[in-house]
């Protein structure tokens, strides 16, 4: 019997380990929320648009614009995680006091690179001047590490082509390439760099002239290299479009389209391969400008979303209201849905978030169904019986506005949280039908007036038998 005893012991003893490696890998997800501002471990807004990501040792480092109020260059900002959620402030690795030429300058989509051989960090960077866009050059900054302060090392336009939204890619040999957009964004060029990366030695590429292309992500997946840019639309989002090669200098194909018109309201900032244990998957990284709503470049927000493979030669990109990272195992994926539409009964209209609008505070409407992502909700479950109504396309909540009880009170999105004026009840109204009532109010989601017509708005009101506050979840 002692031997059995022990026998067990030993078997216990040996699946330990394997149980705590499967619970640490579970802890390791971390849920993302899009189309939204980040905020470091002490609370600061993180500011890091048109940044890129490099990866030393177990830490992800994230440099990106840091901006004066009236847009012009302050400060490259640089943070720090490992799970792509939680960021540390490191320090603004490059000034306007860095050098006499940085103040008055702009400094736009530094990406950092690391030399092997000299064991340097590589800033690149596109500058222009503080008050118009006349220099469209190329900068470059160097550091002994990778959040230390970076030397100023000038501007230039390489090889005497026009230079402005910029990226870098280093090759699995080393070898490193610097891609911008030329000839007022009319081209763009791909440049091989000296061994040092401080320079370009030649371009090896002139990629669709007078197609109006900037905003360059270039990444490598099974072997082929993709290309992922933006249209020349100033601060407005437009369609993004890519094309793939067999190698960098080889021939690129036809430019495809990926995601919506919009980009889903952003544009390309970065693509960062997050590998782990269990493989290799892609985030694409892009700014929603603020200045595209009327504010300026501080106020934008990231939007982060998985890419998808089809083929070894196509890509994919959804939109999620969130997204879920595990860097130790290698996994992105979106997190959000099934997604339904809401519709009344007595107009037979769907629950509609006007004009798409991404703003807080937006008053919820219906409107004709047409299968926009407007129009599509996650019936989140918060437990206790209540759920939260997610929007798709802003991941904002079905919210009552001001936290009221009152009757007539607008019904709108917000920032999803944890208060009661978020979350409902799905009331059994018969045949199919289900009434939503506010956990904060005990009132009934309404249309107001009994309307029929498209743009009437929701309200909240006490419960009745009325068919304007009964609802159909529908795919």
């Amino acid at each position: 019997m002692r031997r059995v005893w022990l026998f067990l012991l030993a078997t216990l003893l040996s699946l330990a380990p394997l149980t705590l490696v499967t619970g640490t890998a579970h802890a390791a997800t971390v849920t993302i929320p899009n189309g939204t501002q980040f905020t470091d471990t002490t609370g600061a807004v993180v500011h890091a648009h048109g940044g890129g990501v490099i990866k030393v040792g177990s830490y992800y480092y994230w440099f990106g614009e840091n901006r004066n109020e009236d847009n012009s260059f302050r400060y490259v900002s640089a943070y720090r995680s490992t799970d792509l959620k939680t960021w540390e402030f490191r320090r603004h690795v490059l000034t306007q006091a860095s050098d006499p030429e940085l103040a008055s300058a702009n400094i736009e989509r530094p990406k950092v690179m690391y030399n092997s051989t000299t064991g340097k960090f590589v800033m690149w960077m596109h500058k222009e001047l503080a008050t118009d866009y006349t220099q469209a050059r190329a900068a470059v900054a160097v550091s002994d590490t990778v959040d230390g302060d970076y030397t100023w090392q000038g501007s230039f336009r390489p090889l005497g082509h026009m230079s402005r939204d910029i990226t870098v890619y280093t090759d699995d040999d080393g070898t490193g390439y610097m891609i911008s957009a030329a000839r007022e964004n009319r081209d763009l060029h791909i440049y091989r760099l000296s061994p040092d990366y401080r320079t370009v030695e030649t371009r090896v590429q002139l990629l669709w002239p007078g197609q109006l292309r900037e905003a360059p992500a270039l990444f490598k997946r099974n072997g082929v290299y993709f290309l992922l840019t933006s249209g020349a639309t100033g601060w407005r989002p437009n369609q993004q479009m890519y094309a793939t090669a067999s190698s960098v200098t080889g021939t690129w194909s036809d430019l495809k389209l990926v995601g919506d018109s919009t980009g889903y309201g952003s544009q390309t900032t970065f693509v960062l391969p997050v590998q782990g244990t269990a493989g290799t998957e892609y985030l694409y990284m892009g700014d929603r400008w603020g200045n595209s709503f009327n504010q300026n470049v501080n106020a934008s927000k990231y939007v982060w979303l998985p890419l998808e493979f089809p083929t070894d030669t196509t890509m994919t990109m959804d939109w999620f209201a969130q997204v879920g990272v595990d860097t130790a195992a290698g996994k992105v994926d979106g997190v959000g849905g099934p997604w339904e539409t809401v519709t009344a009964r007595h107009s037979n209209k769907c629950l509609d978030v006007p004009s798409r609008s991404q703003d807080d505070g937006t008053q919820i409407t219906q409107y004709t169904c047409n299968g926009g992502m407007n129009q599509a909700w996650w019936f989140k479950d918060m437990g206790s019986g209540y759920v939260q109504v997610v929007a798709r396309h802003s991941g904002k909540c079905l919210d009552v506005a001001n936290n009221s009880t009152a009757d007539g009170n607008p019904i709108i999105q917000w920032t999803c949280g944890t208060g009661s004026n978020q979350q409902w009840q799905l009331q059994d109204a018969g045949d199919g039908w289900l009434r939503l009532v506010s956990r904060r109010s005990g009132k009934c989601l309404d249309v107001l007036d009994k309307s029929t017509a498209d743009g009437a708005k929701l309200i909240q009101w006490g419960c009745g038998t009325g068919t304007n506050q009964q609802f159909k979840r529908g795919a």
